[in-house]
């Protein structure tokens, strides 16, 4: 995990596309779970995430 100093959670592009910092998920993996409409909490425990990170990366999506 790697919040900024602020506290938020970062979505970061690397060669993978766009990953939630600090982890090697990316948004695609969470939005592919979205999709297929499984709920946050069950995406949460699959990618073990904080909230915050799952969090980033819906808000990322949806923006």
């Amino acid at each position: 995990m790697a919040p900024q100093p602020n506290g938020k959670v970062t979505i970061v592009r690397t060669e993978r596309g766009l990953t939630i910092a600090g982890t090697p998920i990316t948004l695609y993996d969470v939005i592919d779970h979205l999709k297929a409409q499984y709920p946050p909490k069950f995406i949460r425990d699959v990618f073990n995430l904080t909230d915050e990170e799952l969090g980033a990366a819906i808000c990322h999506f949806l923006h």
